[in-house]
């Protein structure tokens, strides 16, 4: 009997990489603890960039690219967790588009974020892993949402697939996080 669901957002263009095995684990880990897992992967998808066109009043985005199918996953499940490669010091584009038009739609429309429990994760083969966490982390606060914390920074070390899994620390910090997550969804519901 599962009591809650966890949306994993894949935000890697690999569906085997590094970013989408680290998510694995918290699956792992979410489902282990009784919390239904959902993994959606960005980079099947094409996304655009927020228009701030202001037609998201009625809980939709109105640019027509997939994300509103990822917005009504995300409205249904009752945490969130972003994994995100880094690319040039910071998170994917596509990662921080979907996430400020997702940000804008919960906003503009019924706040379906606020108080969903969840938070990022960076994987990176050598740096950048805390300028992403903080980039991801405002999605995160500014929209109403409960982010737990962990035994260190969620962050993986990783260049090619499964190096990451290699990581143990990183690996240990972020099966706690999941740990936490399906803690506090517990507790809330």
């Amino acid at each position: 009997m599962t009591t809650g669901k966890v949306v994993l957002l894949c935000g890697s263009p690999r569906p085997g990489g590094n970013t989408a095995q680290v998510l694995g684990e918290c699956a792992k880990v979410l489902e282990r603890e009784g919390i239904e897992t959902e993994t959606v992967l960005l980079g099947e998808k094409r996304i655009l960039s927020c228009t701030a066109c202001g037609l998201c009043t009625e809980g939709e985005c109105a640019l027509d690219d997939g994300l509103n199918e990822i917005i009504e996953k995300i409205r249904e499940a009752d945490g969130l967790i972003v994994g995100s490669p880094v690319y040039f010091g910071t998170a994917r584009g596509d990662v921080t588009a979907a996430l400020q038009r997702i940000g804008m739609v919960s906003v503009a429309s019924d706040a379906f974020l606020s108080r969903k429990v969840g938070g990022p994760i960076a994987v990176a083969r050598r740096g950048g892993h805390t300028a992403t966490l903080q980039e991801l982390l405002m999605f995160f606060l500014m929209n109403d949402m409960i982010v737990p914390g962990s035994t260190y920074w969620n962050m993986v070390f990783g260049r090619t697939p499964g190096e990451a899994l290699g990581d143990e620390e990183g690996v240990k910090t972020v099966r706690r996080f999941a740990e936490n997550v399906a803690f506090l969804i517990k507790k809330l519901r």
